[in-house]
């Protein structure tokens, strides 16, 4: 093992999930709920750490590790302006010795938003695209492109969604989590519910909201993650495609006071328009339609990105 694999396994081993886990769950009280029988409770694993928050964590242990293996301190990468995975990238990056490469799509607009901000002073070298030219990230002509631009390094894709970041997230259930029948998140990419449901316990649905519009392609992909991992996919889990209020990093009216409600009801669980509270307001709508029997008991993943700012 080499010193970078050294200090990449350090960081990330020195957290016991399962301990953190169990210290990190929050009651979800709500008279709502009581009246259906229904319980539920959030796990606060943007909690994590301050800067590689939540699922994206879970996602970069292993890609990291890899880099390190094959001795590539240079990491490129994608996302959007908001882009929760640039942000935590960039983080990793500075706090292990890594140079980092955001690939962002769309024009630099300037003031650059909190995001880009905080990516930029932790040392990422932002390169804005095209959307056109974003598009083709997954095509070998374009990433010979930006390996003519920059030279080698170690390809994470947008998200952190790829077959590295399945078992960093199969290492968030455990024993303490059996006792829940359904298990919610937020989904962008498919990486977390990938491998959250190949971990699932036998009586487990694993329902996943889609942040993005259109977003049933996520079914292919997150059975394609797992297929990469494994060698198979499962059948436990689900994707919701109608809360994503316009798309990624978008909003409506019923959001917004949605939000304004949530916090006044839930101030010690602060959450945002891009990825939780679309996963919370699905998870009301799908109450008040009578999707959970009584007695169901549920958990939220508070997956992260709290420093993302509102339109």
């Amino acid at each position: 093992m080499n010193d970078l694999s050294c200090i990449v396994s350090n960081f990330f081993e020195k957290v016991n999930l399962q301990e953190f886990a169990q210290s990190a769950l929050q009651p979800l009280p709500d008279d709502r709920l009581a009246s259906r029988g229904i319980r539920a409770e959030v796990l606060r694993i943007d909690r994590l750490h301050p800067q590689i928050s939540g699922n994206k964590w879970l996602k970069l242990k292993y890609n990291l590790m890899e880099a390190a293996r094959q001795g590539k301190r240079r990491l490129l990468t994608f996302g959007g302006a908001y882009s929760n995975h640039l942000y935590a990238t960039a983080a990793a990056g500075k706090l292990l010795g890594f140079e980092t490469i955001g690939i962002v799509r769309g024009e630099r607009v300037e003031p650059l938003n909190s995001t880009l901000r905080f990516a930029e002073e932790a040392g990422m070298q932002l390169h804005f695209v095209s959307r056109a030219d974003y598009r083709q990230k997954h095509s070998s002509a374009f990433i010979e492109h930006l390996h003519a631009l920059f030279g080698d390094f170690f390809l994470v894709p947008e998200g952190g969604s790829n077959v590295h970041a399945v078992p960093g997230c199969m290492e968030l259930p455990g024993e303490w989590s059996a006792a829940y029948d359904y298990i919610l998140l937020p989904c962008g990419t498919g990486g977390t519910l990938a491998g959250l449901a190949l971990a699932a316990a036998a009586h487990q649905k694993l329902i996943g909201v889609s942040v993005l519009k259109g977003g049933a392609f996520l079914y292919e992909e997150v059975k394609r993650l797992q297929e990469a991992y494994a060698g198979h996919h499962t059948q436990n889990f689900e994707i919701w495609t109608d809360y994503a209020h316009r798309g990624y990093a978008k909003t409506t009216e019923a959001l917004r006071l949605f939000m304004q409600d949530w916090q006044r009801q839930y101030p010690s669980v602060p959450i945002e328009h891009v990825y939780s509270a679309k996963m919370f307001y699905a998870f009301f709508a799908e109450v008040e339609k009578g999707y959970f029997p009584s007695g169901s008991r549920v958990l939220l993943i508070h997956t992260g990105g709290l420093r993302v700012e509102h339109e």
